[in-house]
């Protein structure tokens, strides 16, 4: 399959809508005019830029398109596999942002389909999350982690500071009511934080009393005794 596979079911839709097309206009890979009615403003060219994938180059591509046309698609088969749903949802979330269409070519029915229209984009704000970041970033104690180096499961959190720091207080003081270790350490979510036992350190060894679990215990043993890190 080639880029100009693309073209001619392309021009044929587009026809069909009413448009003159014509291909490679001052480096356009394709550019669409409708005619308008009578005592009707011409409305700007429609402009799209063909490839076999949706990648940065396209993008980068359609975006430098949107000085001359407000009416910017980029036109890729059906087949790419930035149309497949694990990543659909956020590539027309992307291109909604950058104020870009985008079309996908059936080569063997000969059709094209209108994935998402240009638009003006303002993404919606969630005050809850952007709330939730404020509190994590407020909680975190230092700066323990590396920008853009630590995964998922190796990343500090203000909770994993908190459970780290009462796993390291019961090895010291051993099994202790919840309560105290919240008056103790000033960390109110102690008791959820015992009781959740997300990482496995803790076991209720009594009403509202708890101590590391063996887990725990090995753990420290692991680290030669050394606080949990």
């Amino acid at each position: 399959m080639k880029e100009t596979d693309l073209y001619l079911p392309l021009k044929k839709f587009l026809e069909k809508q009413g448009y003159d097309v014509k291909a490679e206009v001052e480096n356009c890979d394709v550019v669409a005019v409708k005619v308008p009615a009578a005592n009707e403003k011409a409305p700007p060219p429609t402009i799209l830029e063909l490839k076999l994938l949706l990648n940065l180059e396209v993008i980068l591509q359609a975006v430098d398109r949107l000085i001359l046309s407000p009416l910017v698609y980029i036109g890729v088969p059906n087949s790419c596999g930035a149309l497949k749903k694990a990543k659909r949802k956020r590539i027309v979330k992307l291109l909604k942002m950058l104020g870009l269409g985008l079309v996908a070519i059936n080569l063997k029915r000969n059709t094209v389909e209108i994935i998402v229209d240009p638009t003006s984009y303002q993404p919606r704000q969630s005050k809850p999350r952007q709330q939730w970041l404020i509190d994590e970033f407020k909680a975190r104690v230092g700066d323990p982690n590396l920008g853009g180096a630590s995964t998922k499961a190796g990343r500090m959190t203000a909770y994993k500071q908190q459970a780290i720091e009462i796993a390291n207080y019961l090895s010291k003081h051993g099994a202790t009511k919840a309560s105290d270790i919240a008056k103790s350490l000033e960390v109110p979510k102690s008791r959820a934080i015992v009781y959740d036992n997300h990482y496995g350190w803790f076991q209720n060894v009594s009403r509202g009393i708890y101590d590391l679990s063996d887990f725990g215990k090995a753990l420290l043993n692991e680290k030669k005794q050394a606080p949990i890190t």
